[in-house]
């Protein structure tokens, strides 16, 4: 296990949230007000806006004229959204990007206890730190379940402790990188376009160092049901198809991991192909993307 343990600073570190959207004007607005309302505002505020065409830049521009925007001129999903915003962000030099989405909710005391926790972190300065991540109802959101570090049994019960959960991987749902993470590993791939770009980008990272869940840091995904992350029933399947194979594929995951993820995928390809067995259109959607996840690099 490596540690991250940086020189002593005189100066706070300053965090920059970045925000991903496309086309959900009211739901960014809900999202920058609560980060407005946060105990420890971030330093800045980024908006990363998708192409968006219903205004969102103009009602950034006259609610919240402090927030900084990337308006983009394509649409270049989630992956390509927070890859661009973190390139950004690190290259103004701060030292926390503070992902999420414009459907996350902060709650009011959320970056401060972020920053607490990687400031008690056991081995040094972790890599990452994220929230938990909770529904309207209070619930842990099922797309955003933690995923812990089992093999480091020592440095997760130290971990525990302290009120922090050592982490395997996370989602870009108020998740704060260091900014030495985007030095050693670069940035997520802006090929995922959706789904995976974060369990891809954060299992790298944290491979063999450290991250934590801090307990006592909470956040909202504002979904309209708490849903999990591959729905059969969507054509967006194709992303969780595809990109699930890059993952298998590539270096973020060691040998048993990657058997443990093969079962998992292979259980929601059943039951994908189950959901829609009379659905021609759906099985070459399916098969379009096996096709696709085979082909390209991956990292």
């Amino acid at each position: 296990m490596n540690t991250v343990v940086g020189p002593e600073s005189r100066q706070p570190e300053r965090v920059c949230a970045i925000v991903v959207t496309r086309d959900r004007r009211d739901m960014l607005s809900r999202c920058l007000s609560a980060l407005r309302e946060e105990r420890r505002a971030p330093d800045a505020v980024l908006v990363v806006d998708n192409a968006s065409s219903d205004g969102t830049a103009e009602m950034v521009q006259d609610e919240f004229p402090e927030a900084e925007m990337l308006r983009l001129t394509t649409n270049v999903g989630g992956a390509g959204g927070f890859s661009r915003g973190m390139k950004r962000a690190h290259a103004e030099g701060y030292d926390w990007l503070w992902l999420m989405d414009d459907d996350t909710i902060a709650s009011g005391n959320t970056l401060g206890p972020l920053l607490a926790g990687a400031a008690r972190a056991p081995h040094g300065r972790p890599l990452l730190v994220c929230s938990q991540v909770r529904w309207k109802d209070e619930r842990l959101h099922p797309m955003n379940i933690p995923v812990p570090h089992w093999r480091w049994r020592s440095e997760l019960a130290e971990g525990v402790a302290d009120g922090l959960l050592l982490l395997r991987y996370t989602t870009f749902v108020s998740v704060a990188i260091h900014r030495q993470a985007i030095d050693r590993f670069g940035l997520p791939l802006e090929r995922y376009f959706i789904w995976g770009d974060d369990v891809e980008f954060t299992a790298r990272v944290l491979r063999d160092d450290v991250g934590y869940l801090v307990a006592d840091s909470v956040a909202y995904h504002w979904t309209p049901s708490p849903h999990p992350p591959a729905t059969p029933t969507s054509d967006r399947f194709y992303y969780h198809a595809r990109n699930s194979l890059w993952l298998l594929r590539g270096s973020s995951l060691t040998g048993r991991e990657r058997f443990s993820y093969a079962r998992y995928y292979l259980r929601t390809l059943a039951e994908f192909l189950r959901v829609n067995r009379r659905k021609p259109r759906r099985w070459a959607l399916l098969a379009r993307a096996l096709r696709d996840g085979l082909q390209g690099e991956t990292r």
